[in-house]
């Protein structure tokens, strides 16, 4: 073979290569794990689609819910793991713990996880190590911040209740977090530790005999799957709340503070298509949240006798009324 015949099969052959990376002979598959019963699927399959990932064409996408219950999330992710998929995506704490056991080599990108190095997830948020990466929600550190809000609805705050899930490893370094802030601003707490869904009724009743002025919802998967009680039962309470995810303030809560749960359903798919592009997770830096979103319902505000604040209404990214 002459040379120039040569060099011009092998430019063709080095094409063809990055053809095949770039489109496989099959479609990419990219399981995503749901702690709750909902989320905004379609942002990330949009962000996907934007990106050139078309679901039944180029793009399989494996959806498990665990609807609120996290004994699941062990067995999900065994079921996940077995199909293969390029990347696997999870959205709270107990379900990126579930896939660190299940595996080591599969990319799992984290929706909105907390405090992934001391879970032993990452090695640091600058190289994680493994083959996890994603995006931290500062819940830990949230905590302060939405008692400074409740501070500037209620001026005179001195009792605040706030639920417990025992079986969630985040609510250990938020409760110590939680004490701090209030310890700082002259704030009792009272806390009720909630085991099972029904014991919520109990949690209002021990609120109302301890005269709590508010109460802090902090997230986790089975609030945010029951926040439709939670904030009947508040109301019913007269008990002002304040919640994690702006879903909860929209569908009759009070007010949420807390990163913007959309923009990283967003970042995610972003991960996702680096990975698939080539990228390793133990090279893509752990993203921490650039945008919290400050949800205000005025209709419970009402139904409260509560007047919000001017000043908190002028900083509130979505009002409801």
């Amino acid at each position: 073979m002459r040379r120039r015949e040569f060099l011009t099969s092998s430019a063709a052959l080095v094409c063809l290569m990055g053809s095949a990376a770039a489109e496989p002979s099959r479609p990419w598959r990219v399981a995503l794990i749901l702690s709750g019963i909902a989320g905004p699927v379609d942002i990330f399959r949009e962000t996907l689609h934007r990106l050139g990932y078309e679901v039944g064409k180029n793009l399989i996408l494996e959806i498990r819910y665990a609807r609120g219950n996290n004994s699941l999330l062990p067995d999900l992710a065994k079921e996940v793991v077995s199909l293969k998929p390029d990347v696997i995506v999870a959205d709270t704490t107990p379900a990126i713990e579930a896939l660190h056991k299940a595996t080591s080599t599969i990319p799992i990108v984290i929706l909105s996880a907390s405090d992934p190095i001391g879970s032993g997830f990452v090695r640091s948020f600058a190289h994680p190590g493994g083959n996890i990466t994603g995006i931290s929600n500062f819940a830990e550190e949230l905590a302060s911040k939405q008692l400074d809000v409740m501070r500037e609805l209620l001026p005179r705050l001195s009792r605040v209740g706030t639920l417990i899930n025992v079986t969630n490893p985040l609510h250990v370094p938020q409760w110590r977090e939680t004490q701090a802030a209030a310890d700082k601003a002259g704030i009792a707490l009272v806390p009720f530790e909630i085991h099972k869904a029904e014991q919520l009724e109990a949690a209002f009743a021990a609120f109302t005999g301890e005269r709590v002025e508010a109460l802090l919802v902090p997230p986790d998967i089975s609030f945010i799957t029951y926040h439709l009680r939670i904030a009947e039962l508040a109301a019913s309470a007269r008990v002002p709340a304040i919640y994690f995810n702006r879903w909860q303030a929209k569908n009759g809560g009070l007010i949420a503070y807390g990163p913007d749960l959309l923009e990283g359903y967003r970042r995610a798919a972003a991960y996702v298509d680096r990975i698939l592009k080539g990228a390793k997770p133990a090279d893509l830096p752990i993203q921490q949240p650039t945008k919290f979103v400050l949800v205000i319902n005025l209709k419970t505000a009402k139904t409260l006798g509560l007047e919000i604040p001017p000043q908190l209404l002028a900083r509130a990214d979505e009002v409801i009324e």
